[in-house]
């Protein structure tokens, strides 16, 4: 494994992340002079795009490696280091702003509020520690959702797209962090295909933000919302998120865009292309709609005229149940974790199936995070045929998606993600407990973050933020972000000895 090969890739990272801090630099300088925006800020992007931009010189030019060739070791450490380093550099910017600094705060506890909101926005999880997000200067919000923005696609294929260099062995890279258990690959060349899934990606991003524009936002909030539906992130510029506007038209907009996001990138391409029945032809999309329409019917269901402890419904009529149940059925699914209502005080059934949305997520190749649709869809198709193959003990019983075999290691890799995705949520659950956490509000947190949901249930719930959570905690929490967001095993492999021989 050529160590030097990975830190000089992590260099051109970093210089490519210290390109993206220019604009909320020029943000900061504008809303210093026109609106008197504090000088705090400004030279706190300065410092951080500096800082951020040296070290990534150093590593680009001091570590020349000899083998350019980018192997299956180096693709997983790029991937997983990369992810960590652009979180540390992009917490720098509130550290530098002192966003987060109180008299009765530790540094190490300062750095963890940091680290906690950076690995949030890029991960696109969207769980906060701000308590008041409204105070924030424009800059600082502009970071924080377009963290998500470059989150969403993912940082190390924006790279792929951009630097010529991780041409050869980019798709070492390309595997490692597109989300989902198949990637597909769209053109020959892998650099090619992350350009034409940015481009969708920026596309999309265009026309929701002229979409949010034209509503009751101004063009800074509907950019900055655009990046938090797009990359399923959920960070919002209000303290109430979507609630704060009240406006259905927002809310349809939004609602369409996060369904869109967590849908396969690969289809949106094809569709651009003329092929709009790739959509319906793909067995993944079809069970992602069903289980998106069935959940926002039981939903609507139980949210009107359905008796709750004080003896009030939550909705009194039809409109405003499926307003509410749709918006948050797909914020949940999709993990974006915008909020229009407060889902705790909806009845229990409709609490259990956000949780249970929690896991599933969106589909493989989408923004979303979760466990993926593609991964339910063939474990339900894999328990039916293991059914059929009791009843007919000596019948080939192939399990097929998109009229193709899928191949018995694929559904292996399923088996043992699924394993390791409930023991580490069991684990850190555990933790967040003997760190003091009630059973239901540590639960909550770690499948928000590990899910990269944002909102979980009750200290951490929609009305809730994680600032009150020990600071071990939030290194733990941040942790699962990362975890959720490379899909556990482009992280876990790190901790393998068998990874570190020669």
């Amino acid at each position: 494994m050529s160590r030097k090969l990975i830190f000089h890739t992590l260099g051109n990272l970093l210089i490519c992340l210290a390109g993206t801090m220019l604009l909320p630099l020029v943000i900061a300088i504008y809303y210093h002079f026109s609106a008197g925006e504090p000088q705090k800020d400004l030279f706190a992007f300065v410092y951080a795009t500096v800082l951020t931009l040296c070290v990534g010189l150093i590593l680009r030019f001091t570590l020349k490696p000899a083998e350019p060739e980018l192997g299956i070791r180096e693709g997983f450490a790029i991937v997983a280091l990369g992810w960590v380093f652009v979180a540390l550099f992009g917490a720098f910017p509130y550290l530098f702003a002192d966003v987060f600094s109180a008299e009765n705060r530790t540094f190490l506890e300062e750095f963890s509020f940091c680290y906690f909101e950076s690995m949030s926005g890029f991960s696109t999880t969207g769980a906060t520690v701000l308590e008041e997000i409204e105070h924030l200067s424009h800059a600082m919000l502009f970071w924080r959702s377009f963290s998500h923005w470059l989150g969403g696609m993912g940082i190390v294929v924006l790279a792929v797209a951009i630097l010529p260099m991780l041409g050869v062995g980019g798709m070492q890279l390309f595997r490692a962090e597109a989300p989902g258990p198949q990637t597909d690959r769209l053109t020959p060349r892998i650099a090619q295909t992350a350009k034409l899934l940015w481009g969708v990606y920026i596309l999309l991003s265009f026309l929701e933000t002229i979409l949010l524009w034209l509503g009751d936002m101004t063009l800074f909030d509907a950019l900055c919302h655009t990046f938090g539906t797009m990359a399923t992130g959920g960070f919002s510029t209000k303290n109430a998120s979507i609630a704060h506007y009240n406006s259905v038209y927002i809310e349809v907009v939004i609602i369409v865009f996060m369904f869109l996001a967590g849908t396969n990138f690969a289809l949106h391409y094809r569709a651009l292309r003329g092929d709009v029945r790739s959509y319906f032809k793909d067995t993944e999309f079809r069970f992602y709609c069903v289980v998106i329409l069935l959940s926002i019917l039981l939903v609507s269901w139980n949210t009107v005229k359905f008796e709750v402890a004080d003896g009030k419904v939550p909705y009194d009529s039809v409109g405003d149940a499926i307003r509410y149940g749709a918006f948050q059925v797909l914020s949940i699914t999709t993990t974006t974790g915008y909020g229009s209502a407060d889902f705790e005080t909806w009845p229990a059934l409709s609490q259990f199936i956000l949780v249970t949305l929690m896991f599933y997520g969106g589909c493989a190749g989408s923004t979303g995070g979760g466990m993926k649709q593609l991964r339910f869809l063939l474990l339900i198709k894999q328990s039916g045929a293991e059914i059929k193959r009791l009843i007919f003990p000596h019948a080939v019983l192939p399990v097929r998606v998109n009229d193709r075999v899928v191949p018995p290691e694929v559904l292996t890799h399923i088996l043992g993600f699924f394993f390791f995705f409930i023991g580490i949520f069991a684990i850190v659950t555990c933790i967040m407990t003997i760190l003091g956490l009630d059973l239901i509000t540590a639960a909550g947190c770690t499948i928000a973050t590990m899910g990269n949901i944002g909102p979980g249930l009750g200290e951490v719930g929609p009305l809730n933020n994680y600032a009150h959570i020990a600071t071990a905690g939030k290194f733990i929490l941040t942790f699962c972000m990362l975890l959720g967001r490379l899909e556990l095993y482009t992280v876990l492999i790190l901790f393998s000895p068998n990874y570190w021989k020669k």
